[in-house]
């Protein structure tokens, strides 16, 4: 029995159909998500996003221990977790020990946690450092308060990742589990396609 032409021009779109949905799926994985992230952001980290006009990073002159300065441009090269917090944000307060744990297990040369005190001193910060034992986060103040207006910060904490250029790829305004392995994989996935 012979097919007629219909036969055959159906038999040819449904194989060309198949064809085209087999490269879909093989190109969506193979081709991970470097912009946003979002198929990072799970569990723990659901509530990291990306705001469709980010602000720029904050051209902020921060004071570090012993008189010195230091702005984020200054971690150029490496992907930054930048969190502003204050000893008087009981939620910042909680997540602290996580993020010192996260710089203890991922801070190096391509990774930093950069946090930034908005206590009304540095001296408030240094205590608390201290009382925590926290051993592998820097001590940054920021004496003008302007980080919270330049960040687009309605509140406290808020961690804001960048990449190694000072871009904004995502930011998270709420307290989080840091050394969560959800957490870790977003990090890890930021270091590797940023």
């Amino acid at each position: 029995m012979q097919k007629s032409p219909l036969g055959y021009a159906i038999v040819g779109m449904l194989a060309i159909g198949a064809i085209t949905i087999v490269y879909w799926v093989i190109s969506a994985m193979d081709t991970p998500d470097t912009g946003s992230l979002s198929s990072y952001a799970r569990g723990e980290m659901s509530g990291f996003g990306t705001m469709d006009a980010p602000p720029a990073q904050p051209n902020v002159v921060y004071a570090i221990p012993d008189n010195g300065e230091l702005r984020l441009s200054d971690y150029r090269g490496k992907v930054i977790l930048v969190n502003f917090w204050a000893t008087w944000c009981a939620p910042c307060v909680e997540e602290m020990p996580a993020l010192d744990r996260l710089q203890g297990e991922l801070g190096g040369e391509d990774f930093e946690v950069v946090t930034i005190s908005l206590d009304r001193s540095m001296d408030d910060a240094a205590a608390f450092y201290e009382r925590m034992g926290l051993a592998n986060l820097p001590l940054i103040h920021d004496p003008s308060f302007a980080s919270m207006a330049q960040s687009g910060a309605r509140g406290l904490p808020l961690s804001v990742l960048y990449d190694r250029n000072g871009m904004e790829i995502g930011r998270l305004p709420a307290p989080a589990h840091w050394d969560s392995e959800d957490a870790m994989d977003l990090i890890r996935a930021a270091i590797r396609f940023h």
